[in-house]
């Protein structure tokens, strides 16, 4: 997982915008010198093909000789939709765009949007990196919000409301029409035990849907990460169907099978150094694994050999301090998001 980014940095005497910030200003701020300065380098950074790499601080102040180079070496980044990319380029364009009217920013965000839709499979997926790239790249990814956070833009962008007018009727259809497709794909990669629905796995397979691997350590399996994010996506859809209905029934019903209870994970510093462990905590609000295995639903916890523990404690060090493998992950679909959306299936079906 991309670490968050420092809102703002220290420079002089002053504080910096951050990248991991600017989607969360008030509506005026995208209008400012600061951020059509952070929309130029955005500009900079786009890909011939209309993507943006991941990983990469946009509004970080840079030279005229800097912003050359990166003008230089954009063509050679690989665009991607994963960690928030593109995708979040082209929401902050597209404000940037609404607040200045600047004809550049509207072109860049089109392109972005164009790149989004060229990139979905037929089957309805997207993959992590388009062009494709061999590997699991090229699987249908719900990693890290990347797919859903591909379709959110996309949905939007189909309005055509607010920040959105730019987008041309065509391309508003187009987008309509990938988010359906995204969302039949979705349905159909809900994994299946026994003839009865669960979840998702981070990635599948684009041809036959089947859940698939990543790294070493993500194993094919059921995410209690992943999952969250594609159901609240789902709760999202206005007037669903009987089949997106049963889809998140079904998976907030495994979430529920599916806690980790009596646990409670704390940082400390030993003699070894810093540390990640578990430890028994009878009062701890309840977990849920990243990783859960597909037949048994018992939690994984996978080493950056492959190897799968039983515990959280038994795996390595190193990865319980670089990875997420126990969250409160669903905790606020459940208290919150569920029973939200159940009162308004209530309200929708008395009127």
């Amino acid at each position: 997982m991309l670490a968050a980014l420092p809102a703002q940095a220290q420079h002089g005497d002053r504080w910096e915008m951050r990248w991991g910030r600017v989607m969360r200003q008030p509506v005026e701020w995208y209008g400012s010198e600061e951020a059509i300065r952070i929309a130029d380098n955005v500009l900079a950074y786009q890909h011939p093909t209309g993507g943006w790499p991941k990983n990469i601080d946009m509004a970080r102040k840079l030279s005229a000789e800097e912003l050359d180079k990166v003008r230089r070496d954009a063509p050679g980044m690989q665009p991607i939709i994963d960690n928030g990319a593109t995708h979040t380029q082209v929401r902050y364009l597209a404000r940037v765009y609404q607040a200045t009217s600047e004809d550049r920013f509207r072109d860049a965000l089109l392109r972005g949007v164009d790149y989004l839709l060229e990139a979905q499979y037929p089957s309805g997926g997207w993959p992590m990196m388009h062009p494709l790239r061999r590997g699991y790249y090229s699987d249908i990814t719900f990693n890290d919000g990347a797919m859903i956070g591909t379709m959110s833009v996309l949905r939007d962008a189909a309005s055509g409301k607010g920040e959105w007018a730019a987008v041309d009727p065509p391309r508003r259809r187009k987008a309509a029409a990938a988010v359906e497709r995204g969302i039949d794909v979705i349905l159909k990669c809900q994994v299946k035990q026994g003839g009865h629905l669960t979840v998702w796995c981070a990635q599948h397979d684009p041809h036959d849907l089947h859940p698939t691997k990543a790294r070493s350590y993500e194993l094919p399996s059921l995410s209690g990460q992943e999952s969250v994010g594609i159901v609240q996506f789902l709760m999202s859809v206005e007037q669903p169907s009987p089949e997106i209905v049963n889809a998140i029934e079904s998976a907030v019903a495994w979430f529920e099978r599916t806690k980790v209870t009596g646990l409670r994970v704390e940082f400390h510093r030993g003699p070894d150094g810093p540390d990640r462990v578990a430890v028994e905590d009878l009062n701890a609000p309840p977990l849920w694994a990243r990783f859960y295995d597909l037949e048994t639903n018992q939690p994984m916890y996978v080493s950056r050999d492959g190897t799968v523990h039983e515990t959280y404690n038994e795996i390595d060090r190193e990865r319980r301090l670089g990875y997420s493998y126990l969250g409160p992950y669903a905790g606020g679909l459940l208290k919150r998001d569920y029973p939200k959306w159940k009162k308004r299936l209530e309200v929708d079906a008395g009127n």
